[in-house]
Parts: C-alpha cells; structure tokens; sequence
C-alpha cells in the first residue's frame, strides 16, 4: 500500500471555495453559541461517520472546517456529502499542507481516523499545532509511537481523546455498574473470549489491517476495544503481559486444502471467484465502491485483497494473560475465524461471579437480543438473571452516545469516566505491544518497560479491597 503526498495544486480549487467565509461560521444560528472547530484527517468509512456527526448530528455544537487525506478522491467525496447535506463545505486538502490549514481554518480540534501506523504522526503535528486531538482507537501501534504521543501531549500541555465506543455501548456500561456496586466483592480474575466470524473477522485479512507495519496485528487493532473494556472495568492497569500467537487458517495452505489456488492478489478478476466462499465484489457495495474501488488509481491501496495471500502477517488467533496493579489476572483470547460473533467474559470475585455473553450480529456490533444475558451468581450458587440494556446504532448503541459526548457540546457529569484521553489509550494499547513482543520471546513483558512519562488513567473508584465479605 503506498502513501504519496498530495500537493497543494490537487485541491487548490476546491479548498479555496471552501474556506471562503469560514470565520463567519462558527456561531450556531439556533443557539449563539460557538461552535467548536475541527478537522478531519481520515476519509475513508470510519471517517464519514464522524464527519456526519459533526455536521449532522451534532452541527449546533460543532463546525468541520477541514478535511485531509492522502487521497484527493476521498476528500471531494467528503465535500460532496457536505453539498448533498446542504452544509458549508470544509476545506480539502493533503498532508503536507496541514499545518497551514490548521492556521487559516483557525481549527481547535483535529480528529484522526487514518491507518493505525500513522495516527502518531497526524496526533503530534496536530498537538504541536496547538489543537486538541480526538484519535480513533488504536491510539497507535507501538511503544515508540506511544512515547511520541506522550511527549507531545506533555510538552504541549494537551490531551488526546481515544474513542472507546464499546465503554459507551448500553449493555457494557451496565457491566461496569453492577461490578462497581461490590455484588460480586473484589475482583480476583477476569476470563474473556473474543470470537470474529468468517465474515468479518476475514475482513480485517482482505484490508491494511492483515500486515502489522500497519495495524499491529488484531492483538492491537482489535484486542485494544477488549484491552480497554478490562482497564475499565476493573478501574485497574495492566503490570505484566505473556502471549502466544499464530495464523494457521488465513493461508495459502488453507486456500489449497479448499480447493483454490491461494495465490491471487485479490478477488477483483480471480479465477477463484465462482468456488470460493470469501470471494467479495467491490462494485456490489455502494460505500466499498465509492471509498475505494473508484479511488485506488491515486494511492494504490487495494481494498478486496486475499485473505490467504503471502503478504499476510498477523495472527488469526491469539491469547494473552495480563496482570494487573490490583492482582487482578486476565486470561484473554481472540479468534478471527469462528463460527459466530461476540463475545464471552466471566468475572470472578470474592463473593460471587458476573457473566457476560453477547452474540453480535454484523460488524458494527448489533447484538442478538435472544444470545445476549448477563446474570450475578453468588458463592453458593443462587442465580440473578440481569435484563441486558438495549441501545441504537453502531457498535451495539456505543457510537451515538459517544459522538455526543464528543461532539454535543454539552458539559455532563459522567460518574462511569468514559471519556479516555492518551493514558487510558497507552493503557490499552501497550497490553497488545507488550503481547506481541511476547508472541516473538516467548517471555513475560513489563509494561512499564515500554514507555517513560506515563501515569495511570483516571478511573471512576471501585469498592475498597479490605471491606467485609458479608
């Protein structure tokens, strides 16, 4: 996949007509309220949702006065989404240009939604630039990364916003409330299963996602959602990490034994095509074509890549055991080629154990009503049954009620926390980087050996260890 930078030439048109009378944008007509300014560097799917909540959603509180990616068919579809939403068209332009367009569309907050490999790179330039920074999750993919990320929030004297959507999700919020009420006393052990189905778990394989110089492998780009739900939960930080990892299904081996070649480069023009269950059609798809079938003349990035090609470098199945400072252990795992989607956690404690299950029914996490239970059980085996919480949107109800505590504008009290800025991004994403050296030593990994200048997040206070078993 390859990243050319755009010049100032490829959007000079656009850009101009954008910015013309931005300072006159930034009051809301139905409130007289400034609007917050931000930029969006990012245009690919994940990207538009977050333009559509700020100029949507949200457009009383907030103002997009820019957007940047290193591919200029992406930008103008996202001007052409302003147009057909009779909205101000931002300004478009490339990553060398970033700086200057920051300064002229007087931007306070910069939000990152590109390849995980490079959200260190936009997150420093945006904070050096005097911006806040809101950063899709992973908040980056490896120790140094991190540390960059670290030491520009502290020289800067900003934060970073990680979007944790599934901390918003109803039914896990709800798991946080009833482990903070002390019903099942501390918390001694944690067992969480991830599974991916064939279906979306393959997806991750066809994308950047399959070679880690990108994504970090799924024990980062993925595990960090798991990784941070744990933190979280627990109100606990990781201590030391072990793990083991490997791809034995996404593989030409595998693609043989199914009778295909396990050799083309993708499923646009395989001769595989007719026989082989994987097969996607870009052109079926309205947001695959428009994203990036119409689009990979200009940076290459092919989108129905193999998911059992040779340029496949991550793990298809994964496990780690996490220790935490409160002596918490989790035993985790994560699957990307199972029978079905969700997730399975366990929580033992000194006076009982929470179980949580949750079958998911597409990629955005839509959970399956009748697979979905959570229920309390005391030492001695008495069983209370818990109505999971029901919610609306992307990632199981998570995305609404994240985009509006990001982009609404309104400053409420949130006793759960679950907001998380660079240290509860570090938190969750070192557990993945300490689990992936692991994978290659074989050997436990101290986390505070990856970085310097990290302090524990904030967490909302669990019920102190030294109350009575009663």
């Amino acid at each position: 996949m390859s990243h050319p930078v755009l010049t100032r030439r490829s959007f000079v048109k656009g850009a101009a007509a954008a910015t013309a009378g931005l300072a006159f944008t930034s009051v809301s007509a139905a409130t007289d309220r400034p609007r917050k300014r931000y930029t969006l560097i990012g245009a690919g799917v994940r990207g538009s949702l977050f333009q559509e909540a700020i100029q949507r959603t949200h457009a009383d509180a907030a103002e997009l006065v820019g957007v940047c990616d290193i591919n200029p068919g992406r930008v103008q579809l996202s001007l052409s989404r302003a147009r057909e939403w009779g909205v101000k068209e931002p300004a478009g332009f490339g990553p060398r240009e970033l700086e200057s367009y920051l300064r002229s569309t007087h931007t306070q907050c910069v939000v990152v939604t590109t390849v995980d490999s490079t959200h260190d790179e936009y997150i420093v330039r945006a904070l050096d630039a005097g911006c806040d920074v809101i950063t899709e999750k992973p908040m980056t993919t490896t120790a140094e990364k991190c540390q960059r990320i670290l030491d520009a929030c502290a020289r800067n004297r900003r934060h970073v916003t990680v979007a944790f959507n599934y901390r918003y999700t109803p039914m896990r919020t709800q798991v946080k409330e009833l482990l903070s009420t002390g019903e099942i006393g501390d918390i001694l052990s944690v067992d969480f299963q991830w599974l991916l189905d064939t279906r979306h778990g393959a997806n991750y394989f066809r994308r950047w996602h399959g070679e880690k110089r990108y994504s970090g492998g799924l024990i980062v780009h993925k595990a960090t959602h798991h990784f941070d739900l744990v933190n979280w939960w627990l109100s606990a930080v990781p201590v030391t990490v072990t793990g083991r990892g490997t791809r034995q299904f996404y593989t030409p081996e595998t693609a043989r034994r199914m009778g295909l070649s396990g050799d083309n480069l993708r499923c646009r023009g395989c001769r595989d095509a007719a026989s082989c269950s994987f097969h996607i059609d870009l052109e079926k798809s309205s947001n695959l074509r428009k994203f990036y079938l119409q689009n990979e003349h200009y940076d290459g990035y092919i989108r129905d890549q193999c998911v059992f090609g040779r340029r496949i470098d991550i793990e298809d199945s994964m496990s780690a055991l996490v220790q935490y400072d409160t002596g918490a252990l989790l035993t985790y795992s994560l699957n990307a080629f199972n029978a079905w989607e969700g997730c399975i956690v366990a929580f033992n404690g000194t006076k009982g154990r929470l179980e949580h299950m949750a079958r998911e029914s597409d990629d955005q996490g839509a959970a399956v009503e009748e697979d979905t239970k959570t229920r309390i059980i005391s030492l001695r085996g008495q069983v209370k049954d818990i109505v999971p919480r029901k919610g609306r949107g992307g990632h199981g109800g998570g995305d609404p009620v994240m985009m509006a505590d990001l982009f609404g504008g309104k400053a409420e009290s949130d006793p759960l926390l679950r907001k998380s800025d660079e240290r509860g991004g570090a938190a969750s994403i070192l557990v993945g980087v300490a689990a992936n050296q692991s994978f290659t030593t074989g050997k436990a990994v101290m986390i505070a050996d990856l970085v310097t200048g990290w302090t524990r997040p904030e967490f909302p206070p669990m019920p102190g260890r030294s109350l009575p078993l009663t």
